[in-house]
Order: C-alpha cells, then sequence, then structure tokens
C-alpha cells in the first residue's frame, strides 16, 4: 500500500557518477569535486611517493615498515566521509594488509595534501579538521607554487606545527624522518 520508492541518489552514487577526469570527496556532508591536478601538482606527488616508498614501504635505506598510497578513497564513515588525501601512509602494524576494493576504512597514520590554486582552502579549512576527528597522527600540506612544505603533529585532538620548511631545504619531518628529504627534489620546473 504504502512503498517507498528512492527518488534521489545518494551523496556516494553521484560520487561514483563523476565524469572521467573528476576526483570527489564527501567532506562534512557535502560532495566536492575537482579537476584532475596541475602538472606541478602531480610531479610534485610523484617525487615525494618516490621518496618515502623505498626507505618506508619497501624498507631500502630505511625502516620500512609503511604502506604509501597516491590517492587512496579513505572511508572514515563507509561510503559517507569519503575524502580521497593526495598521498596517505598507514603503519603496517596498523594495516597489514592493502583492502581488496578502493575503500581504505582504516584511519591513516600520515596524509598528505599538495595544494593547488583552487585546493588550497579546501585542504587547510574543512580536511584538516576532518583529519584531526578522526585522528589521523600527521599531517603535512604542501605548496608546490610556493616551494613550501608544513608538518603537523595530532596532539589532544589539535593540530601543532611541527615544522614549516621552504626552498631546497633538506629536511628529516615526523613520521618520515628516518630518511633526509631534499625539498628542490620534488618541486616541477614550470613554463
Amino acid at each position: 500500500m504504502f512503498a517507498y520508492k528512492k527518488t534521489h541518489p545518494s551523496l556516494y552514487e553521484l560520487l561514483e557518477a563523476l565524469p572521467e577526469g573528476l576526483t570527489g570527496e564527501i567532506l562534512d556532508g557535502q560532495l566536492y569535486t575537482q579537476p584532475r591536478p596541475s602538472g606541478a601538482h602531480v610531479v610534485t606527488a610523484t617525487s615525494l611517493a618516490d621518496e618515502l616508498v623505498s626507505p618506508f614501504q619497501k624498507g631500502r635505506g630505511g625502516p620500512g615498515g609503511w604502506w604509501i598510497a597516491a590517492e587512496p578513497e579513505l572511508h572514515f564513515i563507509r561510503d559517507t566521509e569519503v575524502d580521497v588525501p593526495d598521498l596517505a601512509g598507514w603503519r603496517r602494524s596498523r594495516l597489514p594488509r592493502i583492502p581488496q576494493d578502493h575503500r581504505f576504512a582504516v584511519v591513516p597514520d600520515w596524509v598528505c595534501e599538495i595544494f593547488s590554486p583552487s585546493t588550497e582552502s579546501k585542504d587547510r579549512e574543512v580536511k584538516m579538521p576532518i583529519y584531526a576527528y578522526f585522528g589521523v597522527a600527521y599531517a603535512w600540506l604542501i605548496d608546490p607554487r610556493a616551494h613550501t612544505l608544513e608538518a603537523y603533529t595530532l596532539e589532544g585532538g589539535d593540530w601543532r606545527e611541527i615544522g614549516r620548511f621552504a626552498g631546497g631545504a633538506q629536511v628529516s619531518v615526523a613520521p618520515f624522518d628516518a630518511v633526509t628529504i631534499a625539498l628542490n627534489d620534488l618541486w616541477a620546473l614550470t613554463e
């Protein structure tokens, strides 16, 4: 007699239906979309992943014991709070195996957001509080245009800055302070 008929797609159904070339996230109950990142952004993400995978994921020249992933789909709440950081890392003691599907349900130990002009305010003002709320222990914010890296640790539910670095500095930054990263290696030469 009274049958319920769903008339509107869920936010996650809308996210899954996005056209090729758009990345979507559900942040604090709102669907956000952005185009694929710029060349400088991609080079910075790839270069940083390269710096971290060998020593921390593979144990070559470093302690190992981590998974490092590019643009993982984090499900802090399954299909409801869905964040896609540029990079994320998990200690293998907390995430022994990578999920078979695209949903990462274990909160990462570290996230990295790489700014584009269209994402900086969202990354700072929307995503950082979400990461703190769900207990991500470390966050890095990188601006490939300004050539800066900001590093934060979570203390008592709030972010505390542990370092701000610029240009070509040689840095050892938690949680990856077992190695030194030359920031110049992260910056793309652009036209």
